[in-house]
């Protein structure tokens, strides 16, 4: 055994030990209490007592062992939790399966030894307490004679005393009514004053009576004589001896319980189940085979198959339920009821005679099954304690004992009503016995999958999210935030519909004027307006965004709030018109990429990572104060129609977010240049023109693939192909790959170019069939997809299969590199 198993041992069977003996402690309390009222006053010695506990200990077992079993291992993982060690096994490299492993093998033993417990030890304890209740309940209370009550404890008298001195015991005023014989109040004795001893076995009572008088009359009436004779004797001392039954506590024999399902193991217990099940069958072909050929069926004929024949003959439909009066009809209806009644008395009595079995049958199957029930609810509890205490890492008796308590309960509510129900013949009993089972396991999975995941077990942003869902609800019955959402393109759909999904308000829409474009000028209507229109939204589309007809219509709709997405710079005279302020969606990790491309931009510079953020828009571009923000991965195969994408589902659960923070009053707001590490350079996002889309080969071919996936598939990067004396082509590269040294000097050597030195950059390259490339600085770039003006996009292997002699082409000079070195943009 590992050094690790032997402490996590130590350290979880010191609590179950001491864990189980204050359970069965405090559950033993509770059993004292049902029985107090049977054991006080009955004059029982210690060892009686005792011994009446220890059975009851034994018989509460059952309930010890689960609950010990889930508070100790919950204590045990809690512990470890909280003092950092379970952490540093984890860091250790050892996973949470093998620290539980020691402990999954002790539970198992606890589940066999409960298995056992109940099964021997438990049938012999109730037996024994059986007993004992039996003799505790045949011994009469001690005698006690109160102060000016008549007192009848004793069989065969009735005393009263005045008062008592209670240190030497002597009673005065004393009267004692002598019935032994049945007469009735013949035999009366008063004394001043008396002592009562009783026998050390408590099967006599001397009565020590002092300056009294004894009366006695005797009332046997004669036919002519009817006088009563009076006696009286007075008397100095007078000794009165009363014998006893029952006063003194007699154990007896133990087995005269043992019929009792409770009382015993698996053994008998089925040898009584299938005698029982016997007797049932046999009682049942009994009354089945009575039923059958007894009077109670008038017409036995029905059940006789070879009779069937005869009996549809002589039932002809025609003549059935046909009477010739009145009085015939009423004579049938008579012994109908009267039959149907003795049928119903029948079938009563067999009901009472088979259930004096069923109920013994379903207490046999009961207590079968609990036997196996009671050990698995202790390994389940153990899956239920252990990955709690990992998961909550609290030890000590505070909070664990608390939770244990509350599984406890649910376990204990759900086996009695399974139980009852069981008994009752309202489930099986199998489903009875093991109900409280079937219950907590998928707890107990659940919370190993947690533990061992290292999940959170609640997740409380989630519940304050709910509350805060319920109180706009209930806010929104009194008054309903005013929303206006500003917007443009296809990226602003999302969030739009979003917050209209999440039952916000959205009072107008405000996005640019129609245009006209293309051959035909048609209008083109955005995105935004579009889905405002088909959901009956009011929609603004100013030319300036100052025109006072504009910032009047605003201000008259009284919003709470202004949400912006990908929408035009906002003056002042309107974004200060809403209660609540105005925040931008940006489609980047501010500071970064201020700017009308941010998207683009991040996909050019290489960046690996991107998100979206949420500022309040303030005088500056991009400089408002942060509430949210959210980053994403950039893959090495994304464009920057890819991460858009990415960023517009991202950017719509962060507004609606935003939003939610805003109206609840619960967000933050934080200076740009919080986020600003070291002395991290801010990248800007200028806007996109063609000087930048002009590739320049000059470059090397990681910017330039860069370049060409953060301009695809809008703008997208070209370059001018032409021959001499020919006009240039524009190619638009909309994918690309870098090429290895090896793949280059393969293409090299296909499209005719001899010897090994450098090539120059923008030369192209190609072997006519499914492979183009363009040099640059450090290699080539290897055209995937591209267009050629005035044709459609499409790939490479389509453009050779109609374009002649790529190879005597040549590319132009781009402005791509000067453009980026111009705008500052970082470089590696």
């Amino acid at each position: 055994m590992k050094k690790l198993d032997q402490f996590i041992l130590k350290t979880f069977i010191g609590p179950f030990i001491a864990i189980l003996f204050v359970v069965v402690f405090i559950l033993m309390m509770q059993f004292l209490w049902l029985y107090i009222d049977e054991l006080v006053g009955k004059g029982l010695g210690f060892r009686v007592i005792i011994e009446f506990m220890g059975w009851g200990c034994a018989t509460l077992l059952p309930l010890a062992l689960p609950l010990a079993t889930l508070l100790s291992s919950m204590m045990t993982m809690g512990n470890l939790g909280e003092n950092n060690e379970l952490l540093a096994i984890k860091a250790a490299g050892i996973s949470l399966q093998r620290i539980m492993f020691p402990l999954t093998l002790v539970s198992i033993l606890i589940a066999i030894g409960t298995f056992f417990a109940m099964n021997n030890l438990v049938p012999i304890a109730y037996n024994e307490i059986y007993t004992l209740r039996d003799d505790i309940l045949r011994t009469k209370n001690e005698i006690k004679i109160p102060e000016g009550t008549f007192y009848d404890g004793i069989d065969g008298y009735i005393l009263r005393i005045d008062d008592r001195d209670n240190e030497t015991g002597m009673m005065h005023g004393v009267m004692v009514y002598d019935h032994t014989g049945d007469k009735g109040n013949v035999s009366l004795t008063i004394a001043d004053s008396a002592l009562m001893v009783m026998s050390p076995d408590k099967s006599f009572l001397t009565f020590s009576m002092y300056s009294g008088t004894n009366y006695e009359e005797t009332n046997n009436r004669r036919y002519r004589d009817t006088t009563l004779q009076l006696q009286q004797i007075d008397f100095k001392l007078q000794e009165m001896v009363i014998p006893l039954e029952n006063y003194a506590f007699k154990k007896s024999e133990s087995g005269r319980f043992s019929d009792e399902v409770k009382t015993m193991p698996l053994e008998q217990l089925y040898v009584v189940k299938d005698s029982l099940t016997q007797l049932y069958d046999k009682m049942y072909e009994t009354q089945m085979s009575e039923f059958r050929t007894g009077r109670r069926l008038r017409f036995n004929d029905q059940l006789d198959t070879a009779n069937h024949r005869e009996y549809k003959a002589m039932f002809a439909p025609e003549d059935l339920m046909v009477w010739k009066d009145t009085k015939e009809e009423l004579s049938a209806y008579t012994n109908a009821i009267s039959a149907a009644n003795e049928l119903q008395s029948t079938l009563e009595g067999y009901s009472r005679d088979a259930i004096q079995y069923i109920w013994v049958l379903r207490r046999a199957d009961e207590n079968i099954l609990k036997k196996f029930a009671g050990a698995l609810a202790c390994f389940i509890f153990f899956f239920i304690g252990a990955p709690l205490g990992a998961l909550i890492r609290k030890g000590g008796l505070g909070t664990p004992a608390i939770v244990s308590v509350l599984f406890f309960v649910l376990y204990w509510v759900v086996d009695v009503s399974g139980t009852k129900l069981a008994r009752d013949g309202a489930v099986g009993s199998f489903t009875g016995a093991f109900i409280s089972v079937i219950v907590l396991a998928p707890i107990g999975f659940f919370l190993t999958w947690k533990a061992i995941n290292d999940s959170p077990l609640f997740n409380t942003d989630n519940f304050k999210a709910f509350f805060r869902k319920i109180k706009r609800k209930v806010m929104s019955i009194f008054h309903k935030t005013q929303i206006v959402y500003m917007g443009t393109p296809e990226f602003a759909v999302e969030p739009l519909d979003a917050l209209i999904k999440h039952g916000y308000h959205i009072s107008a829409v405000v996005t640019v004027p129609d245009k006209a474009s293309g051959r035909g000028l048609k209008v083109n209507e955005s995105a935004v307006k579009k889905y405002a229109v088909e959901h009956g939204i009011p929609v603004y589309q100013p030319e300036k965004l100052k025109d006072p007809e504009f910032v009047e219509a605003m201000k008259a709709l009284k919003p709470d709030l202004f949400v912006v997405v990908a929408f035009r710079m906002l003056p002042k005279v309107i974004w200060e018109i809403p209660t609540l302020g105005t925040f931008n969606l940006h489609a980047a990790l501010l500071p970064q990429y201020r700017g009308a491309a941010p998207i683009n931009w991040a996909v050019i510079n290489g960046d690996q990572v991107t998100g979206v953020t949420t500022f309040m828009i303030d005088e500056g571009i991009d400089t408002g104060n942060i509430m949210m923000r959210e980053q994403i991965k950039i893959e090495k195969t994304d464009n920057a129609g890819d991460v858009h994408d990415k960023l517009m589902a991202l950017g719509s659960r962060v507004v609606v977010q935003t939003v939610e923070g805003i109206i609840d009053g619960h967000i933050e707001n934080r200076v740009q240049k919080s986020f600003i590490q070291g002395d991290e350079v801010l990248k800007p996002a200028p806007k996109l023109t063609r000087e930048l889309c002009h590739i320049d080969w000059n470059g090397r071919s990681k910017d330039i693939h860069n370049l060409i996936r953060g301009l695809s598939p809008y703008p997208a990067a070209f370059t001018e192909i032409c021959k001499e004396g020919t006009e240039p082509i524009q190619m638009k590269i909309y994918s690309s790959e870098i090429m290895n040294a090896e793949a280059v000097a393969a293409l090299r050597t296909l499209s005719g170019i001899e010897g090994d030195g450098p090539i120059a950059p923008g030369t192209i390259l190609c072997d006519g069939k499914s492979s183009l490339a363009i040099t640059t600085a450090n290699g080539a770039i290897s055209v995937k997809e591209l267009q050629i003006s005035g044709k459609k996009r499409m790939d490479i292997k389509s453009f050779l299969l109609g374009f002649r002699e790529p190879c005597s082409y040549k590319t132009t000079q781009g402005s791509s590199a000067e453009f980026i070195r111009r705008t500052h943009a970082p470089k590696e």
